[in-house]
């Protein structure tokens, strides 16, 4: 296994798909890396030199990608609740935040049915 910033990526993957196993890169993202590198996307990583590796973990290296996206996403997160915006209260009460219905569906964000006990009927 090939290991760039932190993560193992599999040896027997095409290296386009190879990179999107690390947090923070998508299939265009790996494709303009292994441009930036010069490294043929078909191209096997365990087909890849040392030399081809560290120029792809070189290019890797300038965007923001894991604990530092990561952090950077729970900041934004934490920033949209301390200000009390809508977003930040859906976030805050863990319920969908743009704009889908929750009467029925939802169940992502809601987590598991609470069932509510009916009230007893008062006897005459």
């Amino acid at each position: 296994m090939a290991r760039i910033s932190g993560v193992d990526i599999p040896k027997q993957k095409r290296g386009v798909i190879a990179l999107t196993y690390i947090y923070g890169i998508g299939k265009s993202r790996a494709q303009d890396i292994l441009a930036i590198s010069k490294v043929s996307e078909d191209t096997k990583v365990s087909d890849w030199t040392d030399e081809e590796t560290g120029r792809i973990r070189e290019a890797v290296g300038s965007f923001k990608i894991e604990g530092e996206l990561r952090s950077e996403l729970q900041l934004n997160i934490k920033r949209l609740m301390d200000i009390g915006c809508y977003r930040g209260i859906r976030h805050r009460v863990g319920l969908p935040l743009r704009g889908q219905r929750t009467k029925n569906n939802s169940r992502t964000r809601k987590g598991k049915r609470k069932t509510v006990a009916n009230k007893k009927k008062a006897t005459k």
